[in-house]
């Protein structure tokens, strides 16, 4: 089994600086690719950013320029570096990891149990 925990969640003002990180353990073989979603009240959860092993980078729209997915493969963790944050990024932030948890094993997705982030105006 693999756990993902979240941290790093909090109360920020508009303009201020949150920083997530979420640490994979357990039975781990090799992580692929690792990313932050967020579902805010009344909304689907959406995809944030995204990160391969190799650290290629994605984003969505709202969090280019903004936001900093980065990881360390040594400790198995994800982080977020989220600037200039704006009211509409109120949500709790999930990640994700892809895991192979043998050699032999398949990759499966796992999901941390979320983290509130509250951007007040």
């Amino acid at each position: 089994q693999v756990q993902l925990v979240e941290s790093g969640g909090g109360l920020v003002q508009a303009g201020g600086s949150l920083r997530l990180s979420c640490a994979a353990s357990g039975t781990i073989f090799s992580i692929n690719a690792m990313g932050w979603y967020r579902q805010a009240p009344g909304k689907e959860r959406e995809l944030v950013a995204t990160i391969t092993r190799g650290g290629t980078t994605t984003y969505t729209d709202s969090a280019k320029g903004r936001f900093t997915i980065s990881r360390d493969n040594a400790k198995n963790t994800v982080y977020l570096e989220m600037d200039s944050l704006k009211p509409e990024d109120t949500a709790v932030y999930y990640c994700n990891a892809n895991v192979r948890e043998k050699v032999d094993s398949n990759y499966r997705t796992y999901w941390g149990q979320g983290t509130q982030v509250t951007v007040s105006s």
